[in-house]
């Protein structure tokens, strides 16, 4: 599992400086302003072979009662508790202040590893810019410059020390099935109704499960591991708040997957926080089955709304097998769990050289690329290049000419080629040198 990051401290102290640094992206704003940023911002980050999640906050104020303040405060708050690290930033030329005290006198009471961050240290010594923040009592003050990257690398590297190297899952467990979606879908019911048991809390109030919750169980004869998704993580007493939807938990159960169930509520319309949930299936590459939920307590006007509703906002989707299921009565288990299976398979399947390349050819015998300029790309031939998702790589020549639309025409070909239902398909294109571009 990815570990996650958290950056807290007061405003404008440059904790989204760092945060596009540590993600290489510019997706948190950045301007010499406080208060710029107000909501939790989510990122992928990676050292090495190290992944991480990494997540910027608002500018911290642990005594701001009512206001945009607090809920500034309460975003960081629940940012927290779902940390496995928490980076501490301050500002090294502006120097200690009464902010950054009650921030750490905060920060100790959660009993997270804390690494003490003293930003824009450049063209300082790093002893003497730190000096004063070891008042604060938070560990050994680390002087970087999140602007011009000084430091930040010996900085994650001890932020992640203590952390194991995320390992594959071994296949003796079966395939890991996440079941993913916005709160009180029915996740919680539907892995009941899988195990035949009570075995996670099921209550009609959002936000119930508080972990992402490994269950082994075997159907039919095969393992399987179900992960049933999370909201907030709750460590100790510190923050008694329930998270309606935790981006981290959800992304960590993704990435653990091998196949993921989507699980959306056929009594409410598919909303953005569902598109979002699918964007980040699709983005890993997982597998993926769509389970509509409470299916049984719609007349037929409401089922027919519902499937235009799927048909318009989850059209990206297309690759997926849709279900229609009653998880508390348990209808459309049996038929559910047949196409996670067919996922899997599809997900882990194994493609053969010759016949590959003799699909790509029948594909560009049928419609051709379109020219770039004088010369038209040439795909020659293809072969596999990984699994989960299925990833194919196409050699010949030019191929960084070929536009999108094109390669999703030869994606398709391979779909169907394969019959691959239920997995997303990757094309990767490496094109030939040619011998005579050095030459006048």
């Amino acid at each position: 599992m990815k570990p996650t990051l958290v950056l807290v401290g007061r405003p404008n102290v440059g904790k989204s400086t760092l945060f596009n640094r540590l993600t290489k992206t510019r997706d948190a704003l950045v301007a010499d302003l406080p208060g710029l940023t107000r909501d939790r911002q989510y990122g992928h980050g990676r050292l090495g072979d190290r992944p991480f999640i990494v997540v910027d906050t608002a500018g911290f104020d642990p005594a701001a009662k009512s206001g945009i303040m607090h809920e500034m405060a309460r975003q960081a708050e629940q940012a927290i508790a779902e940390a496995d690290a928490v980076l501490f930033i301050v500002d090294g030329r502006a120097g200690l202040t009464p902010h950054d005290k009650a921030i750490a006198e905060r920060l100790r009471l959660t009993g997270r590893p804390l690494h003490l961050v003293v930003n824009k240290a450049e063209g300082m010594r790093r002893e003497i810019v730190s000096a004063e923040f070891h008042e604060l009592a938070c560990g050994e003050p680390m002087a970087v410059s999140a602007a011009h990257g000084d430091g930040v690398r010996e900085l994650i590297e001890i932020a992640l020390a203590e952390f194991p190297h995320a390992g594959e899952d071994a296949d003796s467990d079966g395939p890991r099935v996440a079941i993913v979606g916005r709160p009180n879908v029915g996740k919680s019911t539907l892995v009941n109704a899988l195990l035949g048991e009570e075995r996670v809390i099921a209550f009609d109030m959002p936000g119930t499960t508080r972990d992402a919750i490994s269950v082994p169980f075997e159907r039919n004869g095969r393992a399987y591991t179900l992960i049933d998704t999370a909201g907030l993580r709750r460590r100790g007493r510190v923050f008694e708040a329930v998270e309606k939807f935790s981006v981290v938990k959800t992304l960590q159960a993704i990435e653990q997957a091998n196949v993921v169930v989507l699980m959306v509520d056929a009594a409410a319309e598919i909303s953005d926080q569902d598109a979002h949930i699918a964007g980040f299936i699709l983005e890993a590459g997982r597998a993926l089955v769509v389970a509509v939920n409470k299916w049984d307590g719609l007349d037929d006007y409401a089922r027919e709304r519902i499937k235009a509703d799927l048909a318009r906002k989850l059209h990206f989707l297309s690759f997926a097998k849709v279900h229609y299921v009653s998880a508390l009565q348990g209808e459309g288990i049996n038929a559910l769990m047949k196409s996670v299976d067919a996922a899997y398979a599809a997900a882990m399947v194994k493609l053969a050289t010759p016949r590959l390349t003799r699909v790509l050819l029948a594909a560009v015998a049928k419609q051709s690329p379109p020219r770039h300029g004088l010369f038209r790309p040439k795909p020659r031939y293809a072969h596999q290049g990984g699994s989960n998702p299925p990833i194919i790589v196409i050699h010949g020549s030019a191929l960084n000419h070929l536009p999108e639309s094109y390669l999703r025409y030869l994606e398709r070909s391979f779909m169907e080629a394969f019959s691959l239902q239920g997995t997303p398909l990757r094309l990767e294109v490496k094109s030939a040198r040619n011998p005579y571009a050095s030459e006048k």
